[in-house]
């Protein structure tokens, strides 16, 4: 792929043979992020599991402290009183049929999904649709829960989702261009010792082999992936 020449200059920046800190990277990330708008900071994560083995699988949600920099649109799948809370909560979406039918006319104006237990037997039906975006609802995520009003708040608020891919990969984001660089290192570190805390206990060899920091349209920035905050 041809990259334009603001890509090649701002990858000129960055040495490939060297891993930064997370400080380090968190500064090259937005020194080298070289478009007008307010980029995305962005984690990738190279993981020692088999995804294949259920016991191998990581998937799990944190809430950044400073938050994405981005307001989440959720859907709730939930009626009576608990459709309320959901709304009264700041909920973009909620119903029941009527999104289900939404949603498989094509309907996928939102982030995240929550449903109320009873709903699932319903909100099941979209497993084809929302499970490959990675919206399924989920007990273990908290977006499966009488508590809708909790989850919208928190999602609301910066909590984001991760599950590794089938390849071993995890991505995450950890915020702006335009947060300052304490925010960033922040929001790494509470989101890597997450990934941590969940290591599968049947993983064996290195669970972290290697870690990148991005922007939109930026370069990758490989990162110490042994440090999870460091000068």
């Amino acid at each position: 792929m041809k990259r334009s020449k603001n890509h090649r200059k701002a990858s000129d920046l960055v040495d490939r043979s060297k891993l930064y800190s997370p400080t380090e990277a968190v500064k090259l990330a937005k020194d080298t992020s070289g478009v007008k708008f307010d980029a995305t900071v962005e984690v990738a994560l190279r993981l020692g599991v088999d995804p294949r083995k259920a016991d191998q699988m990581v998937r799990g949600t944190v809430n950044l402290p400073h938050g994405t920099g981005k307001t989440a649109r959720v859907l709730v799948f939930a009626t009576g009183d608990r459709a309320e809370q959901a709304r009264a909560a700041g909920a973009d979406y909620v119903g029941d049929d009527d999104l289900v039918e939404e949603i498989q006319k094509g309907f996928l104006d939102f982030d995240a999904v929550v449903a109320t237990p009873d709903l699932m037997g319903k909100v099941g039906r979209l497993g084809r649709v929302l499970g490959p975006r990675g919206l399924m609802p989920n007990p273990k995520t908290g977006t499966v829960t009488p508590d809708v009003a909790k989850a919208v708040t928190e999602i609301k608020g910066g909590k984001i989702e991760f599950r590794v891919d089938r390849h071993g990969n995890l991505h995450f984001i950890i915020g702006k261009t335009s947060f300052g660089e304490e925010q960033l290192l922040d929001n790494y570190s509470a989101a890597l010792d997450e990934v941590l805390r969940l290591k599968p206990s049947a993983a064996k060899g290195r669970y972290i082999k290697k870690a990148t920091v991005t922007t939109t349209m930026g370069p990758g920035i490989p990162v110490d992936p042994n440090v999870t905050r460091a000068a």
